[in-house]
This record gives C-alpha cells, sequence and structure tokens, in this order.
C-alpha cells in the first residue's frame, strides 16, 4: 500500500497539467476528446441507466423502498475502511477514527452493513478519496476529464481513482466470490441513485443547450467546493451536484 502510494503521489505531481493563468475557472484542454466521451456516457445513461432506474424505482416522488436502502447502506459500507485510510493519509486521526468506528458498528450491529447504525447514532457517513488526499499533499487539480461510465474527473481525481483500487484494505481480505458482490452492491447502488436524483440529471443530461459544458461547471464547482470547504469561492457554494451521488464523488 505504501509503495502504491508513493508510486500514485509521483504519477500525479508528473501527470496533472497546471492552468495557464488566462485559462479561467476552466482549464480543459482535451474538450474534444472529452465530448466524444461525454456523448457517449449520455447515450449509455439514455440506453440503460435511465430506463433501469425509472423500473428499479417506481414512483419518483416515492420513499425509497426498504431494499434500496439496504442496497445503498451495504455499498456505503464497504468503502469506510478506505475512507478512513485515506484520512489517515490526510493526516487527520479524529475523522479516521470516525470512519473505521462506522465500519464496525455497521459491520457487527448493522447485519453487515446493511444497516446504517453508527448514523443512527449520530456518526454521518464522512465521504473521501485518494483525489481527495492529494489536494491535501499539495497537488494540482489538473485538467477537466470525462471518463467512459465514471463520468465528470479532473487529472487529479482520476488518479486518484487509479490509487483508490491498490488501497482499499478489505482488496486482499475479500474472497473473489465477495468482491464480486461488492462490485454487484455499489452498482446496484449507483442505479438506484440514478432513480433518486433523476430529475435533476435529466435536466442537465437532455435538457440543457449544452449538457457537456453544463456538466463541467457543475462538477467542478461542487467538486472544489467540496474540497476547500470554507475556503472556497463564494460562488461555489451555491452549486448542487447532481452527479455526486451518482458517480461517487
Amino acid at each position: 500500500m505504501a509503495a502504491a502510494t508513493l508510486v500514485a503521489a509521483l504519477l500525479a505531481l508528473a501527470g496533472c497539467s497546471v492552468a495557464p493563468e488566462d485559462a479561467g475557472p476552466v482549464h480543459d484542454p482535451y474538450e474534444a476528446q472529452n465530448r466524444a466521451v461525454h456523448d457517449f456516457n449520455r447515450g449509455v445513461d439514455r440506453a440503460v441507466l435511465r430506463p433501469v432506474s425509472r423500473s428499479f424505482r417506481g414512483d419518483p416522488e416515492a420513499e425509497p423502498s426498504d431494499l434500496a436502502v439496504v442496497v445503498v447502506n451495504f455499498g456505503e459500507n464497504l468503502g469506510a475502511p478506505q475512507q478512513a485510510v485515506n484520512r489517515l493519509l490526510q493526516g487527520d486521526l479524529r475523522r479516521a477514527g470516525r470512519n473505521a468506528l462506522r465500519f464496525t458498528l455497521n459491520t457487527t450491529l448493522g447485519f453487515g452493513g446493511l444497516f446504517d447504525v453508527a448514523g443512527d447514532m449520530g456518526l454521518a457517513p464522512d465521504d473521501t478519496d485518494f483525489g481527495e488526499t492529494l489536494y491535501v499533499w499539495g497537488v494540482p487539480e489538473g485538467a477537466y476529464q470525462e471518463l467512459p461510465l465514471l463520468g465528470p474527473s479532473t487529472e487529479r481525481r482520476t488518479a486518484g481513482r487509479v490509487v483508490d483500487i491498490f488501497t482499499d484494505p478489505l482488496g486482499s481480505v475479500l474472497s473473489t466470490e465477495q468482491r464480486r458482490a461488492a462490485a454487484a452492491a455499489r452498482l446496484a447502488g449507483r442505479v438506484i441513485e440514478r432513480g433518486r436524483y433523476g430529475g435533476a440529471v435529466d435536466s442537465v443530461l437532455y435538457d440543457s443547450a449544452d449538457s457537456y459544458a453544463q456538466t463541467r461547471l457543475i462538477y467542478l464547482q461542487n467538486r472544489r467546493f467540496e474540497l476547500a470547504g470554507e475556503d472556497a469561492a463564494p460562488s461555489e457554494a451555491d452549486f448542487t451536484d447532481p452527479y455526486e451521488d451518482l458517480y461517487g464523488e
């Protein structure tokens, strides 16, 4: 894990381009390729994600079913150990401990994470990733990217995604069958979240004059606000990203 983390940090430092001073708030030198990927992702959403999520959700005004809640809880719980690792790498021992405690409580008292016992006790989920770790370490954001199936990203976030594959503590513990079940749970959770935020996602993908530019703007402003918190530009606090839960950002 230490070796993978070090290699990733070096790759991120080498691979994240620095925006020129006159680039403005959006650094997108790969726009032509990104737009092609965006069209592909929108086609997948139109053909698969949107119809499946609608059939699974049923009434869009209704509360998520108990089954949907259980699936989302299970997927979120599997990510808690990795989030604890990232908080440790960020030097935040308190939040690392909270993530570890959440995983312990939900895995034991919550029947393997099917129920969010920790949340009922006041320990809310604390999402983070290695992209945020790189941000804490001072790695620049790099250029905007849109990845096939994974959606909006940046060069720094993409580097973080690669490292997250190797720094998941459960990766070396779970059997092959368990890893497949975990991947299926995360995929099902994504479909459920697509149904939950269907109206917001549809408005961006299918009602915008330029869905690519709208997606890019919303993602970048929301991601920067998530990372910078109170230090973010005031305008960035006014945007809600409908892709946050869908893409796990």
